[in-house]
């Protein structure tokens, strides 16, 4: 009976780790994947779930293009008429590595995807807006896009550009003046930067509140994107608080297919 509770203990721990028996979530509803950096992962780094490898990168790009997705800017879900098998990559921050990794790999297999830009994103680390213990300084020490490469990017038709505030502030720990000025303030000063339209945002740390999504509304986007783990299913009703599927740097292969049929992969993620 030995060998067989040990199967029994390893399928349990599988159903655990990839929840593969949840129910797909039709192709007809967009995917909208998040990432923030392409590049190795660090020793002992804190933030190796926001690092996908370079060469996993590329296989998933190949999956996804072996497969027939379709890939799309996020702004295009509006006015697409058929989503069936669609996918919008999203990446946050502005980290180097986007351009510098991720754009010539998304150029070769005819990919697009939506940059949500910080505009004061230099010398911060802004993972201690929301735990003040996170302070090694680990984000700051990342090189971060120039205004440069955004336009390169941007000119390439490979990418658009998305806010992410003006400091990547927590949103909830602000007044309304200030929720203002870094959701509008943003969205005026890359389209003025970049003479660029921003269609979208995300919300830093992927936490918000009501009056944030008002100020998202107010300021004229179309979009804006949570950290909640899954596949919206109804674009318009839930336009400004839309979920991703998050793709963490520790994904396997079984584990990116997972995501993409159920949106979210293990009994807890």
């Amino acid at each position: 009976m030995g060998w067989l509770a040990g199967i029994l203990l390893i399928g349990v721990a599988f159903s655990i780790r990839y929840a593969w028996w949840r129910r797909t979530v039709d192709y007809s509803q967009p995917r909208i994947l998040m990432y923030h950096m392409i590049r190795p992962p660090l020793r002992r780094g804190r933030f190796n779930k926001l690092r996908v490898r370079p060469a996993e990168f590329e296989r998933q790009l190949k999956w996804l293009a072996d497969r027939g997705w379709r890939f799309a800017k996020l702004s295009e879900l509006e006015t697409l008429e058929n989503t069936h098998k669609t996918v919008a990559l999203t990446f946050d921050d502005g980290f180097r590595d986007n351009y510098a990794t991720a754009h010539p790999l998304l150029a070769k297999y005819g990919a697009k995807a939506t940059l949500f830009l910080v505009v004061d994103r230099f010398d911060r680390d802004w993972s201690t807006t929301k735990k003040a213990h996170h302070d090694s300084g680990e984000l700051r020490a990342e090189p971060k896009l120039s205004n440069e490469e955004v336009r390169a990017m941007l000119a390439s038709g490979v990418w658009e550009l998305g806010a992410h505030t003006r400091t990547h502030a927590l949103l909830t720990n602000l007044n309304a003046t200030e929720k203002m000025h870094e959701v509008a303030t943003a969205k005026a000063e890359l389209e003025a930067e970049f003479d660029a339209r921003v269609h979208s945002f995300a919300y830093p740390f992927g936490i918000f509140e009501a009056a944030d999504k008002q100020a998202v509304a107010d300021a004229g986007y179309s979009f804006a994107v949570t950290t909640a783990a899954g596949i919206s299913t109804s674009l318009a009703a839930e336009a400004l608080a839309l979920k991703r599927i998050k793709i963490s740097g520790k994904e396997g292969r079984l584990g990116f297919a997972i995501r993409l049929r159920t949106g979210r992969r293990g009994l807890f993620e």
